[in-house]
This record gives C-alpha cells, structure tokens and sequence, in this order.
C-alpha cells in the first residue's frame, strides 16, 4: 500500500506541468503521516478533506444534467483514487511562483490533475440541495474569475500548512466550498453533493490531505 502510494506520488511529480522555477526534492505525505508545519505551496498536489465527513474533493468527466452541464465535482467516499488530486496554482498575472507559500487571505485556483480543469462555481444551482454549484470548466489555457477562490486559514495560521483547517470563499459569487451527506443516487452513486453556501458553517472546513507536497523555494 505504501509502496503504490509512493510510486504514483513519484508519478505524478514527473508528470506536473509546472512551468517556473525548480526543485530537487518533492514529500509525499498521506493522512496517515506526520503533517505537522508541512508548508503547502504552488504546484503541490493534493486531496481536499471535507472534515466534517472526511470525503475527498473529486472530479471526473462526467458533465451535471442540470444547471451548467459542465463537469461535475462531488465529494468522494475511498481515498484511493486518482481523480481526487488537484493542483495548486496562483492567481494568473502576479509574482507567484512554484515553491511559494500561501498565506491567508490569497486568491488561489485548484486544478483538476487529471482533466486539467479549474474548480468553477457560478450561479446555476447545484443538483441536490439548489445551493450554488461548483463544477469544473476550462482548461490549461481557459481560466476566469469563476475559477478564483479567497483562502482563508481557521485560527491563527499566517501560510497554509497541511495540518490547518481552511476554508474557499469564491471570489465571484461569495459561496464557501461546501459539502454535506446529501449523496448522488445515481450516475456518481455514494457521492455526495459538493456546492458552494453564502455564509460559513461547520460544513464547509477542509483539511490537505493525501499529497506531493513542493518544497519552499529559497529566494536566491
């Protein structure tokens, strides 16, 4: 189990499209890890935790059949899958580079690993519970501010570290990440709704979780 985890850790660092800057050594960290003061910063792969029901963020290309019909993003029951991990990537246009940490209150994009797509949230409704919906949509090239998402670190934290609990306000519509056990019946059977909410709740915290976690990138 650790081996296989390692190996598509390794994997997955090889394949990262990560256009600035480099690194010689990348840590690959699982919930079951010490995540103690483990920086996150750009270019770091990672599973979203919902920690109220500890499913993970997840896409895959499935569109919804309603609302936008873009792909679909719900939270996912085994932490054993690969359409889980997304990449953490900047604002476009600003000075941050691969290596950099985050600090609260920044403006971030997640993008999906395996279908290169932007975690999206607009005002269509989401499926199940007619909250916001948040999908997937664009690409390496296509990016908006439907993609842009204000962290916001819970308690003292200064820059995002694997053990903080967070929150994603997206920027355009002002809806918190949110999830619940509300689950999907059919196409994404045992899948529960991820949507986006207007005021914070226990329900939208999530955690870093499974990961190839950058190093920091020291100023030269």
């Amino acid at each position: 189990m650790a081996m296989g985890f390692l190996g598509f850790a390794l994997f997955l660092f090889i394949s990262l499209d990560l256009d600035q800057g480099s690194t010689s050594s990348a840590s690959a960290a699982s919930s079951s890890s010490t995540s103690q003061n483990v920086e996150i910063t750009y270019g770091t792969v990672l599973k979203l935790m919902h920690e109220k029901t500890k499913f993970r963020l997840h896409s895959h290309d499935v569109p919804y059949g309603s609302g936008s019909g873009q792909q679909s993003v719900t939270g996912f029951p085994n932490v054993d899958d690969s359409n889980s991990y997304w990449i953490v990537r900047p604002e476009p246009d600003t000075s941050a580079k691969q290596g950099d940490t985050i600090p609260s209150g920044t403006i971030i994009r997640l993008q999906h690993m395996r279908t290169r797509k932007w975690l999206h949230s607009h005002l269509h409704a989401s499926p199940i519970s007619g909250n916001l919906e948040v999908s997937c949509f664009g690409g390496e090239p296509e990016s908006d501010t439907g993609d842009y998402w204000r962290l916001i670190i819970e308690g003292s934290g200064k820059t995002w570290k694997q053990d903080q609990k967070i929150r994603l306000q997206h920027v355009d519509t002002g809806g918190y990440l949110h999830s619940h056990d509300k689950k999907y019946a059919r196409i994404a059977g045992g899948q529960q709704e991820v949507c986006g909410v207007q005021e914070k709740r226990a329900d939208n915290v999530w955690l870093a979780a499974e990961g190839v976690y950058l190093p920091i990138t020291e100023s030269k």
